[in-house]
């Protein structure tokens, strides 16, 4: 009978992981070794491989985790509207407001989500684009029913990536503590959606929707 794995065992994969994001986000995916991992970590690489067998498979962990948080911050915000009879609006904004929540303490996480995917083999990539697309397409139903009529089938995927342009790069510029917080960057986001979408006109090739 397998033995069962400890909660120690899994915190230690934590601490792991947050330390190989720091270092991919950092110095980049190719640039960082297992020798690097190990030392930032303070144990040794064979004690490193103890827990992961290759650089590849902490990449994989670490994005297959973060990928499913993104999905479970969807179903709770769709809980939340339901619970608290939210519009299709006020349910958009507080999934607005929960990934960006979110990106502020898994900033490094998000960098390797954009960055390195493309390092994974190709049926690891495949999970996580998968979830990606997952995550797309919530956003965009999302998106959907909180501007129609101005959100349509043939604008819908313009605007939602519009969306994500906006805050998918936060980790490029937007620092804790710095002149604007992640949560005051969240209001502005949802403010320009609404001066830009609520009641207002939306361009699709070249015609008004």
């Amino acid at each position: 009978m397998a033995r069962p794995i400890s909660a120690s065992h899994e915190l230690r994969r934590d601490e792991i992981l947050n330390v190989a994001a720091a270092l991919f986000a950092r110095q980049s995916y190719p640039a960082t070794s297992m020798n690097d991992i190990a030392g930032a970590c303070g144990t040794s690489k064979a004690r490193l491989y103890h827990y992961y067998e290759s650089k590849e498979a902490i990449l994989f962990d670490l994005l297959d985790r973060y990928t499913q948080r993104l999905l479970v911050l969807i179903g709770q915000a769709e809980g939340t509207a339901h619970r608290q009879k939210l519009d299709e609006r006020a349910a958009l904004h507080q999934l607005i407001r929960a990934f960006l929540a979110e990106y502020e303490t898994s900033a490094t996480r998000h960098a390797a989500l954009l960055g390195s995917t493309q390092f994974l083999s190709d049926a690891q990539r495949e999970v996580i684009l998968n979830r990606q697309r997952d995550v797309v397409a919530a956003m965009t139903r999302f998106v959907r029913r909180a501007y129609a009529p101005q959100v349509t089938a043939q604008n819908q995927t313009a605007v939602t990536m519009m969306l994500f342009g906006m805050i998918n790069w936060t980790f490029t510029w937007l620092r804790p503590g710095g002149p604007i917080s992640y949560t005051a960057f969240a209001e502005q986001v949802i403010g320009l959606l609404e001066q830009g979408l609520a009641g207002g006109t939306v361009q699709t090739s070249g015609k008004a929707a």
